[in-house]
């Protein structure tokens, strides 16, 4: 059993095409990482007594593409070629990540940064949708499962990655190593035969109008669907309690606690490879058709987690941010799958991008309450906020446990 549970997130690979499209994610995320470095310490270089407000600026700018332009990503796939999106979206973000180094003023660093996740809001969802096009079905969880592991594994290691260049290099290289790593992505892209990423669709001329009613049918199908919907409520829980783990983490270690930046590296770090064996894991854990189990338990695991962060050693935090990492993840891929899964193959890209956007806006609305959290209540943040999201598993269940029974 054991072996089996080791083995067969590894069988996907022998699809040579997701493997192609994995190992172009894999590189651009890299490439990611180290633009994210440079974007904090070229925000420190701008304005040192501005730094924070310019990267939270720049979170928001992220954000707010995705719930822009991720809707809309649905209606252009079915009107140009998958392989041609990939590319195009993906050279997109390789010429705006080569303007980063020559910025002289804030606004113009938000510009590029909104331009920049532009680009990913069309390549993010598009990518998600080829996947149950071109793995068999009893892989998709794994092909799902081992995307969001590398996800969150380069999202601990890929900064102490890009952070060693940027001693070798400088700070404003780092975009440059960026934009080669995108550039690299984009090669593997290219070796993919264009038919293999346009598997059961076909490309159709779309004018304004037929693409609103594409956003609107993304969005009804994914609202409409009492699986995915309450798949999104957890996925809402689960956005409060990461968020208070991602906004509020360094005050509680710094302040509170009066510790240094390596104990929040490590508490952050811990933190991601929680989600990351998880997500590594999933598939093979979880194969029930609702996924419920998963998303219940790690919407009340992160929730509980966080609840009683205030009240622990450093010790101890580091314990719960690794079950805060497990639970976030529970509550929050099965989605992917899900989808896959309960929608229509030619609805299913606009369905990924209706996901896309609100699962960012869920984000856009648990930041603030974060903020909120942490400056009233420095002392208790986690607690409130671990009651927040602890309230909220509650009425989801109630109100999805009576709409079953009526």
């Amino acid at each position: 059993m054991m072996t089996k549970l080791f083995v067969d997130p590894f069988r996907i690979f022998k699809n040579r095409t997701f493997a192609k499209l994995f190992t172009s994610q894999l590189v651009s995320l890299v490439g990611d990482a180290f633009t994210w470095l440079g974007l904090a310490l070229i925000s420190y270089e701008l304005n040192p007594g501005r730094a924070s407000a310019i990267l939270a600026s720049a979170l928001t700018m992220r954000v707010l593409a995705y719930i822009l332009f991720s809707p809309f990503s649905g209606a252009v796939s079915e009107s140009f070629r998958r392989k041609n999106i990939l590319l195009i979206t993906q050279g997109f973000r390789m010429a705006v990540v080569v303007l980063l180094p020559f910025v002289t003023a804030e606004w113009q660093l938000l510009a590029l940064i909104f331009l920049l996740n532009m680009g990913a809001a069309f390549y993010t969802p598009t990518y998600r949708a080829i996947i149950p096009q071109i793995v068999d079905k009893s892989e998709y969880r794994e092909a799902n499962g081992l995307s969001m592991a590398v996800f969150q594994l380069l999202s601990v290691f890929g900064p102490a990655l890009a952070g060693i260049f940027a001693l070798w290099l400088g700070e404003k290289q780092l975009f440059f190593v960026s934009a080669v790593m995108l550039f690299l992505g984009m090669v593997v892209i290219i070796t993919i035969p264009s038919a293999s990423l346009q598997t059961g669709i076909a490309t159709t001329r779309i004018n304004f109008k037929s693409g609103w009613n594409k956003v609107a049918k993304g969005i009804r199908l994914l609202f409409g669907n009492r699986i995915l919907r309450f798949a999104l409520s957890m996925e809402f829980v689960a956005a409060i309690a990461g968020a208070l783990v991602l906004v509020n983490t360094v005050s509680l270690v710094k302040s509170t606690m009066q510790l240094h930046d390596s104990h929040y590296g490590l508490a952050m770090a811990l933190f991601g490879v929680g989600g990351a064996i998880t997500a590594f894991l999933l598939g093979s854990l979880d194969k029930s058709k609702t996924r419920s189990v998963s998303l219940v338990s790690g919407a009340l695991l992160v929730g509980l987690s966080v609840l009683f962060a205030n009240f622990v050693s450093f010790n101890g935090l580091l314990v719960l941010w690794i079950l805060a990492g497990i639970g976030q993840t529970l509550a929050d891929l099965p989605s992917e799958t899900l989808i896959g899964e309960n929608i229509a193959t030619g609805d299913q890209a606009n369905v990924y991008g209706s996901h896309f956007a609100f699962s960012h806006l869920w984000w856009f609305i648990a930041y603030p309450v974060a903020g909120y959290l942490g400056t009233t209540f420095p002392q208790r943040s986690f607690l409130y906020g671990g009651l927040l999201s602890l309230f909220l598993v509650v009425i989801a269940l109630l109100l999805f446990k009576r709409r079953e029974s009526s």
